[in-house]
């Protein structure tokens, strides 16, 4: 199980689940942004499953990576919001280009809620298409549709997990789920007992940043150091962070 922790507008913490001290690296969130990514796609654990040394985190996201690609070990490449057959060439395309160069892709043949207008209720993976989808593009993981949407705020999303299984039945490459910010730990728990092997968090640990942040500032208004207030904001992500991999890996009790 992989946890993918991306706190965009503070900082960039890539947890493994072999390894609980964060790795940060100002470089690889500079670069990212500017690439307009998402999340930081660390396939570290599908690395030392296959015996090969895990790539450094390092990713771009969007139909535009095709030229920034080689830059990095692991690429997101996302052009769901084009018409299917359009995305699967452009996915195949740059998957080509990537194996090349030895860089690792995820893919994404159906679009997840919350960008662009994609509501999360109505837009779900077809296990049909995403066999097509993988067989057609040779992705390394297939991030799927099924519940979940970017940007949420309230943990309250409802997964399809029939459909995460049946999707974990049609793929023979790695489940990933994003958007997992809105959802409850419990449904994350089920979600990997459904199927999915790596979990995209963002949103939900921006949160928790922002709010140790907002406290320190509420108990001492006079602060302008930010360094006063920042170090106990990675604190509450990091200890949120060790308590999201309890749950991925059965914690709940």
């Amino acid at each position: 199980m992989i946890l993918t922790v991306t706190p965009n507008a503070a900082l960039d913490v890539t947890y493994g689940v072999d390894n609980l001290r964060p790795n940060t690296s100002h470089r690889v969130g500079t670069a990212h942004r500017r690439a307009g990514g998402k999340g930081v796609n660390v396939p570290r654990v599908l690395a030392a499953r296959a015996g090969r040394r895990p790539p450094r985190p390092r990713a771009v996201h969007g139909p535009g990576a095709r030229g920034r690609a080689t830059r990095f070990t692991s690429v997101m490449f996302d052009a769901s919001t084009l018409p299917y057959e359009q995305n699967l060439k452009a996915t195949q395309e740059i998957t080509d280009h990537c194996r090349a160069h030895g860089v690792w892709v995820e893919g994404e043949p159906g679009e997840v809620g919350g960008k662009d207008g994609a509501h999360a209720p109505g837009v779900r993976t077809d296990p049909a298409e995403a066999r097509d989808f993988v067989a057609s593009t040779g992705v390394d993981a297939l991030a799927v549709a099924v519940g979940s949407s970017h940007a949420m705020t309230t943990r309250d999303a409802v997964l399809d997990f029939a459909l995460i299984a049946e999707l974990r039945a049609s793929v023979d490459v790695p489940l990933v789920l994003h958007g997992s910010s809105g959802v409850a730990d419990a449904d994350l728990a089920h979600a990997v007992e459904a199927g999915m092997t790596k979990v995209n968090v963002s949103t939900h640990l921006n949160k928790e940043f922002t709010r140790a942040a907002r406290t320190h500032l509420d108990a001492h208004p006079e602060t302008v150091d930010p360094r006063t207030y920042v170090g106990p904001a990675r604190d509450a992500v990091a200890g949120e962070v060790a308590h999201l991999l309890k749950v991925l890996h059965g914690g709940l009790g």
